[in-house]
């Protein structure tokens, strides 16, 4: 009966430790992007979409990092946005 349960016990900590195995899921040539964000999103890049943000203008980098500060500024501070 001793050596069920030790069987038991042993089969219950390879379970455990095989959930402690899982590979990093890292890409090994890092991040590469098909084109900068500033550009568009590719067919509708002269129109822009449903989701582009009034004012910006497609190709255009530093209205792109214009809004983007101005987003993080007044839609992702807490503190501005209670006020």
């Amino acid at each position: 009966m001793k050596r069920v349960w030790t069987s038991a016990a042993l089969l219950a900590a390879a379970l455990l430790l095989g959930a402690c195995s899982e590979k990093p899921q890292t890409n090994a040539h890092g991040v590469r992007l098909d084109a900068a964000p500033w550009t568009g999103t590719g067919a509708q890049a002269n129109t822009g979409t449903a989701f582009t943000a009034p004012g910006w203008q497609v190709g255009d980098r530093a209205s792109w990092q214009e809004h983007l500060k101005q987003r993080a500024l007044n839609g992702q501070n807490e503190y501005t946005r209670i006020n």
